[in-house]
């Protein structure tokens, strides 16, 4: 039989493994009370008495907690994004493990008359949605420490867009996700909207500020993070490298060669082929995401499209998540797969190499020009047969090597995490060359052969890659509008022609940044080398051995693994090598800090590492801190939206052009609607414009199947003439698409005007129904 004391200890034990709630306590209190004898009124109570007591306060427990979980079950259909952050969660890393917290969220900005970042052509103007971009957050934590790794489908994240993420973050989290722990790393399409910027040359090519860009970025970098902070709990994490061939190819092997021979000479290509995997569980070994780094241009998308698109790396990612995400729309669903840059900065996924277009005859080796069309017609396809194509190619290659290292991980990280943070005035660096030698960085500036551009994009008028003198028309020019360039600045970026002395630009804002972020975190035994630019195969090669040698000097980082994670925190253009930088290619030209620009970085990046492993992080000066410049100082070239019009006899969301009444697996259906301007819907972030929906004859209702993040669907937006426009969607029918009955939804808004009032309307159009065999 169990006696009093016993059971005032059952009851204590059973209430006490709790949250600490008022009610548990009180519990505690009275079992407490009749066991140990505190009061008289307690010991003169039997124990039948004590029993009932406690039962009775036992069941108004239950019915008070199931109160509370059906409040928490009527709130749950709050999203998780409008309730506030919930407190920084106490989960402690079990031995040898780490707490972990993955989280994704739609970061896709406006798809309508915004210019896509990347190629710098005011012309290419997005028009529509090939797939939606997404930004994927890291948490990582021992205990003591925490580091943050997000990966961005943007082209590059800019100094603006850092500091508005980390403003927000301050706000929301105080000192928890600082500069020092947080990396931003964007993969570099060249298919997402601009205008985040705050350098004057940036906003000149980006059409100025772009206010619902930059929000749409940071609003949903913000919330990636806010969701794997929600999701953090002990985990463990794996590591494991391969390679992958025939999915990049150096687009500047002219400049590679002049690296020394012995050099070249250990290393098996003039591209990285090495892609690194992480692969992150639960204490269960259930899996909740996976972190690679691929070197390879995000540019299957050529200047040609005007669609919002992830690109190659973003497929890859679409791919993992969809396999690991089963039934789930794209971008729902736990597990988060990032596929994020490297050192891509002399590398192209465009296989089949450069030709003529326009004679079928291959390109001038040095300047990578024709000779009818210049460097226009120079450009480089492939490996599929349109851009469409070669992106699905280059995507499917590094997920299926990314899944085959994942299923055979070899190496788990122990250890703890660090952060080490510092802003740099790379404009000014003196750089120990040797015993002997000294030399310095330059004021920024852009060479000739910028304006020639590359095999994914060639420039216009006379400008070639390779051009090591400027020309007195283009210099008068540059001269009697801009300013001419200094000597000091002429001979510091020697042997560069200048054609853009940007350092010494400073209206209406600077036009290039002076104070960049150099940053190192670490997992263990990786370290995370977050680079402010694109830096070339063999630039990226000297700062991963530099920040190698220098981390394995302490026991603690024994058999370092180093990865380069590309387009960091501010944009800074290209990092060639001192050789590399001589032959005056397009990334050369693009080296804005001049020759001794990746000495350094190497200088820098030494000096995080080696105060990493000594344990003097907190030991670094801080720096200079870079301008946040007022939002009424940043300039915007975008005009504003005009009213909607409607073609007569029709209204919004009518059917212009209908599908046909059946489709086989493999073919296209297409439907065009009356559209309003993409840009009066205003924040579209994980919603959409496009469902694809099928009929189920046992429920009769519609599911959607694919919506505008999905690979199948593509959603055309165009502008015609008088304030018309139409939207067309095609849903490109998958192998796996099952047989029966579908139709395509498309959702938006229109301007109007009541009175001299402008008011934005929703609307929606339904295709007919279409059969699917």
């Amino acid at each position: 039989m169990v006696g009093e004391r016993n059971l005032g200890r059952i009851l204590c034990c059973f209430w006490g493994e709790g949250s600490g709630s008022e009610l548990q306590v009180g519990v505690w209190v009275l079992c407490s009370f009749r066991v140990m004898g505190r009061k008289k009124a307690c010991s003169r109570l039997t124990s039948v008495e004590v029993l009932l007591i406690c039962l009775f306060v036992l069941m108004t427990g239950v019915s008070v907690s199931l109160v509370v979980v059906l409040a928490v079950k009527l709130t749950s259909d709050t999203p998780v994004e409008d309730l506030k952050p919930i407190p920084t969660p106490t989960w402690k890393p079990i031995e040898n493990s780490f707490v972990i917290g993955v989280g994704r969220a739609d970061c896709t900005g406006p798809v309508g008359e915004v210019p896509l970042m990347g190629y710098a052509n005011l012309d290419q103007t997005a028009g529509g949605i090939h797939t939606r971009l997404f930004s994927r957050a890291f948490i990582v934590g021992d205990g003591s420490r925490r580091v943050v790794f997000v990966s961005a489908d943007i082209g590059m994240v800019s100094q603006r867009l850092r500091l508005e993420v980390l403003k927000e973050l301050t706000a929301k989290y105080g000192d928890l996700y600082r500069q020092d722990n947080v990396v931003l790393s964007g993969t570099h399409t060249h298919s997402g909207p601009a205008g985040y910027f705050q350098y004057t040359l940036f906003m000149i090519t980006s059409k100025g500020y772009i206010k619902p860009s930059i929000e749409a970025l940071v609003n949903g970098i913000v919330k990636s993070i806010d969701r794997a902070h929600r999701n953090m709990k002990p985990g463990r994490i794996f590591m494991n490298k391969g390679e992958i061939q025939g999915s990049n190819l150096n687009r500047s092997p002219q400049a590679y060669l002049n690296n020394p021979a012995e050099e070249r000479g250990r290393y098996k290509s003039n591209t990285d082929n090495q892609i690194v995997v992480l692969k992150f569980t639960d204490m269960d070994g259930d899996g909740l995401g996976a972190l690679s780094w691929f070197a390879v241009h995000s540019v299957s998308m050529n200047l040609t499209n005007r669609m919002v698109s992830s690109d190659n790396l973003g497929y890859a990612s679409y791919l993992f998540e969809q396999e690991k995400n089963p039934n789930s729309l794209p971008g729902e669903g736990p597990f988060v797969a990032a596929f994020s840059s490297s050192n891509e900065g002399d590398v192209t996924p465009n296989t089949k190499g450069p030709y003529c277009v326009n004679t079928g005859e291959s390109c001038d080796y040095l300047n990578s020009s024709c000779p009818v069309g210049g460097t226009k017609m120079c450009v480089a396809l492939g490996p599929g047969k349109d851009m469409f194509e070669s992106t699905r190619i280059v995507g499917e290659s590094m997920y299926n090597k990314a899944k085959e290292l994942y299923r055979n991980m070899q190496q788990e990280l122990h250890g703890t995490v660090y952060g080490a943070h510092q802003w740099v005035n790379m404009s000014d660096v003196m750089v120990q060359i040797n015993t002997t030698h000294t030399g310095r960085t330059c004021k920024p500036a852009l060479g000739y052969s910028f304006a020639g551009g590359t095999i994914d994009g060639g420039g216009d008028l006379n400008f070639t890659q390779g051009m090591l003198e400027g020309d007195p028309f283009w210099d008068g020019i540059r001269d009697a509008l801009l300013g001419e360039p200094s000597n000091e600045t002429r001979k510091c970026h020697s042997p560069k022609p200048i054609l853009f002395n940007t350092g010494e630009m400073s209206k209406p804002l600077p036009w290039h940044p002076d104070i960049v972020d150099v940053q190192i975190i670490t997992i263990g035994s990786l370290a995370i080398v977050a680079v402010p630019g694109e830096m070339t195969t063999m630039s990226g090669r000297r700062i991963r051995e530099a920040v190698k040698q220098e981390m394995e000097k302490s026991s603690t980082f024994a058999d370092a693994e180093v990865v380069i994670a590309g387009l960091s925190n501010v944009y800074t253009h290209y990092i060639t090598t001192y050789e590399e930088y001589q032959i005056q290619r397009y990334e050369g030209a693009s080296t804005i800090y001049g020759p001794h620009t990746l000495s350094a970085y190497i200088q820098c990046y030494r000096g995080l590492a080696k105060a990493i492993a000594e344990g003097k992080v907190g030991e670094l000066p801080r720096g200079p801190e870079p301008p946040f410049f007022a939002e009424n100082q940043l300039i915007s070239l975008l005009p504003g939206v005009r009213v909607d019009k409607a073609p007569p006899n029709t209204t919004f969301g009518d059917v212009l052009e209908q599908v046909l009444p059946n489709y086989g697996r493999g073919e296209v259906a297409s439907v065009t609607f009356v559209s309003g301007n993409p840009r009066n819907s205003g924040d579209m972030r994980e919603k959409t414009f496009v469902t694809v929906e099928k009929y189920d004859n046992k429920t009769q209702v519609w599911e959607i199947v694919h919506t505008d993040a999905s690979w199948e669907t593509r959603f055309h937006w165009a502008k015609g003439k008088n304030q018309l426009s139409n939207a067309t969607v095609e849903w490109h029918i998958p192998p796996a698409a099952l047989p029966g009955s579908y139709r395509i939804r498309h959702f938006g808004h229109f301007k109007t005007s009541v009175g001299l009032k402008p008011v934005v309307k929703p609307y929606e159009g339904t295709s007919d129904l279409f059969e699917v065999s």
